[in-house]
């Protein structure tokens, strides 16, 4: 595991350190966001030879858990941006304190999210409209998962205290080896002890929290090198808590917009929900790649703005929407290029083959503008400008709602035309409004708040 990089005052780097900078740090945050759907396919594979039931039951299960833990998405995020001030502002000591107020915020959260998990849980799989057996196998499956969401929490707000420090190469190591034991638990779990989905739960809960122990141990021993008090403070909590009020309500408004999306794709279809599946799930998997480059974004951000260096954090925005604007048409042109030939990979209906060409090829369109759209989101996250986020997400919402709406009115019934012109207008409105958004914002200057 890495130790944490001396901090570079980014107004001082010239281009190609920088470049050399946002690459040291989104790499890694790209491996290690591409991780864990790749690990979380193996953990499918091996319910999924347990039959049907189980594995439509772990569905349901991952579901609900995925909800709970990205609306707390901003322990991770909003610690970054904290922690990279302080640090940019050269109080190391005051960086570390401030994180593990996260860190305790994540303990209390999860805690409480783990008893409302084990009383509610049965209550929350009726919400799917299962039949009795997959309810019951989701029900099972929670009810052992839900001990993994403090570990799970946790590992949010001290993978954000790292990358505050500016280190993403040691979530990278945690996230790699956990997910690795994760698979092997799972296997001898489910079957040399014979546990079924129990022992999937089972196994994943061990390797979350043998993963926040190897986390926090790296944390609280750069803690100790600065000096650093790791009791909990509660004001200093209830501070972290308040700054992330305003990101779960952004997480809301996005969410909100991608379950308008499946909703519009199912008064379509069965073969219109299963391309629109199909094309979230690329679009998901390429978003990791764009996301990288936002993470070093959040990190870059909050340092030079902690150091009270407003011109050169600007200088380095602009040249990181180029890196996002790049490696937007580089996934876009990827995309475009493999449209033809990447439904036969996922499915021999051929139904859903020609429907998703011309999604993809619609998706591939809007990649460049989501490019800067991830890194303009991750630049006023560092900024710590979450209510501007908040609101801006809203008025997104407000506008791609109708949008929605309209075009499938307009497309008459006909599948393909319906899916297709519901991409365009998540492309055009949401996409497209969320730029019109962020890029106003970043023009002025009210997002450029000096000092740690």
């Amino acid at each position: 595991m890495s130790e944490p990089s001396a901090p570079l005052s980014p107004g001082a780097a010239p281009a190609p350190s920088l470049d050399r900078e946002i690459l040291r740090l989104a790499w890694p945050a790209f491996l290690a966001l591409v991780s864990e759907p790749l690990f979380l396919l193996a953990d499918a594979a091996v319910v999924g030879h347990l039959g049907t039931v189980p594995l439509a039951g772990l569905g349901v299960a991952g579901a609900v858990l995925q909800t709970v833990v990205g609306l707390c998405v901003f322990l991770a995020y909003g610690t970054t941006a904290s922690v990279a001030r302080r640090i940019g502002a050269g109080d190391h000591r005051g960086a570390l304190q401030q994180g593990f107020d996260g860190v305790w915020l994540a303990v209390g959260v999860g805690a409480v999210a783990t008893l409302a998990g084990a009383v509610l849980a049965d209550r929350v799989v009726t919400l799917f409209g299962t039949g009795p057996a997959v309810a019951d196998a989701a029900t099972t499956y929670l009810r052992t998962a839900f001990l993994g969401v403090v570990p799970m929490l946790v590992m949010l707000a001290t993978t954000g205290i790292l990358r505050g420090l500016q280190d993403t190469r040691t979530p990278l190591v945690v996230a790699v080896a956990g997910n690795a034991l994760n698979v092997v638990l799972n296997v001898t779990l489910v079957y040399g002890a014979g546990l079924g989905l129990r022992g999937s739960a089972l196994g994943s809960v061990l390797a979350q929290a043998l993963s926040a122990g190897a986390l926090t141990f790296v944390v609280v021993r750069a803690a100790a090198r600065a000096g650093a008090r790791l009791r909990p403070d509660l004001p200093g909590v209830l501070r972290a808590a308040h700054a992330g009020v305003a990101l779960v309500v952004r997480t809301l408004t996005l969410r909100a917009s991608l379950l308008l999306m499946t909703y519009g794709a199912a008064t379509v279809g069965t073969t219109a929900v299963a391309t629109h599946q199909l094309a979230t799930t690329i679009w998901t998997f390429l978003a990791f790649a764009l996301d990288a480059v936002a993470i070093a974004a959040q990190a870059i951000t909050g340092r030079g703005l902690g150091a009270g260096d407003l011109t050169g954090t600007r200088s380095t925005a602009a040249r990181m929407v180029r890196w996002g604007l790049l490696s937007g048409v580089v996934t876009g042109v990827l995309l475009a290029a493999l449209a033809p030939v990447v439904g036969p990979l996922f499915t021999d209906d051929h139904g859903v083959r020609s429907m998703l060409v011309p999604v993809l090829l619609v998706a591939a369109v809007f990649q460049p503008v989501a490019g800067v759209v991830f890194v303009l989101d991750g630049v006023l996250i560092g900024a710590g400008d979450g209510r501007y986020l908040a609101w801006g997400g809203a008025v997104v919402l407000a506008v791609f709602a109708p949008a929605a709406y309209a075009v499938l009115r307009l497309a008459d019934g006909t599948s393909t035309a319906a899916l297709v012109w519901l991409w365009v207008a998540f492309g055009v409105a949401f996409m497209g409004g969320r730029a019109v958004v962020l890029v106003q914002r970043v023009r002025g200057t009210a997002w450029q708040v000096a000092g740690s």
